[in-house]
């Protein structure tokens, strides 16, 4: 399935191709930078998997899952909580962890091998992980090496910024839409000028689930404006399942098929749902790429079960002359917003416009150019 993003959505920044060079009368030169746009970026998605501690068969299917994502040679892997089951002990965390993903861990504390030479990944909070209060926190806190605070974080990979979030109420900066911790969220995505921001955490307020799904209205309290902040997609867990919610404008996309017990869904599915599936274990996948956002979800039989894709068009510019001075026109993604900036020797640029692109081209003037003889411009992601 294939989706556009939204308008405000999957914005970025980059380098325009060499495009056109007029000269003037005064014999300016005038063009469009160019650069290599960034890197390919393959993220592994988990959650609800930290269960081997009760045994083979637990220690068989996040092996399995484990297998899974490892096979596609990810960048990096997120969570979405529950990673240290039952009661996110220091005697369980590295057979639950470290066992499955200890080359992905920097740095590494455990003994199932070496470790990474810079961390690859990257947990939230799962209510097991603290069952008991924030001081049962403590093993995770030393096993993990993560930024900010290391309960809530961001951490940014070309052309993706991913935000983990502490969803559980017992979180000390809060976890409603008005908290201390809501608040960094917001101003963060406002700020990131990256085309993908991706926002997860564990207990999600859209899901089918029998156990912890939207009819119980546990999670009633992670009913944040994603939409207006900014956010690109949601991904979370709590529910041993796979469901993919398209509401407000975003898909919500739960993951606990890790290696936990499966669970059930609820006879009603929550409106908006689009996929639903628990019938074995398995792992979410992102490829991202200034342009495209390609999600899936696998079963660990390497099937695919859902599949989606994001894409952005990229702003494109070409310059000419009108009355004496240069004509900057700036095709983009109809709705986006993007900032102009002028150079005159590409490496000091300056903003001087910001507009929203139009369906057709919008045209910027450039009053400041002065006679330069040279003058360069670019485009990058507003907000």
């Amino acid at each position: 399935m294939n989706q556009r993003s939204p308008a405000r959505h999957g914005c970025f920044s980059f380098s325009l191709p060499l495009s056109l060079a007029l000269s003037s009368a005064a014999g300016a030169f005038l063009g469009t930078t160019s650069a290599l746009p960034a890197a390919q970026i393959t993220v592994g998605i988990i959650g609800d998997y930290g269960a081997a501690y009760a045994g083979a068969v637990s220690t068989s299917n996040e092996q399995a899952v484990a297998n899974l994502v490892k096979s596609w040679n990810p960048d990096f892997i997120i969570t979405t909580g529950d990673n240290n089951y039952p009661n996110g002990e220091a005697s369980t965390i590295d057979t639950n962890i470290g066992q499955f993903f200890h080359e992905f861990i920097y740095p590494y504390v455990g003994t199932y091998g070496a470790g990474a030479t810079s961390n690859r990944f990257f947990p939230c909070i799962g209510n097991h992980d603290w069952p008991f209060g924030v001081s049962f926190l403590a093993p995770y806190l030393a096993y993990f090496t993560l930024p900010g605070n290391e309960r809530y974080y961001s951490h940014s990979h070309g052309p993706i910024d991913l935000f983990a979030v502490a969803s559980d109420q017992q979180e000390p900066d809060g976890a409603l839409p008005t908290s201390t911790q809501a608040l960094w969220l917001s101003n963060a995505l406002a700020t990131s000028t990256a085309p993908w921001r991706v926002v997860y955490y564990h207990e999600c307020p859209y899901s089918s689930g029998s156990l912890h799904g939207s009819y119980t209205h546990q999670a009633d309290n992670m009913l944040w404006p994603f939409t207006e902040w900014g956010a690109t997609a949601i991904f979370a867990g709590h529910n041993h399942l796979y469901e993919r919610v398209f509401t407000n404008d975003l898909n919500y996309i739960t993951i606990g098929l890790g290696g936990d017990r499966i669970d059930n869904f609820y006879s009603i599915p929550v409106a908006g749902s689009l996929i639903r599936y628990n019938t074995t274990y398995g792992a979410g996948r992102i490829v991202a790429t200034e342009t495209n956002f390609v999600f899936d979800f696998f079963n660990i039989f390497n099937e695919v079960i859902d599949s989606y894709t994001m894409e952005a068009m990229p702003a494109r510019l070409a310059v000419g002359w009108t009355g004496g001075q240069p004509r900057v026109e700036l095709t983009g993604s109809p709705g986006r917003s993007y900032i102009i900036h002028a150079s005159p020797n590409m490496i000091d640029w300056v903003p001087i416009s910001t507009n929203t692109a139009s369906p057709g081209s919008t045209t910027v003037l450039d009053p400041g150019f002065m006679n330069q003889p040279a003058r360069f411009y670019r485009a990058v992601n507003g907000r």
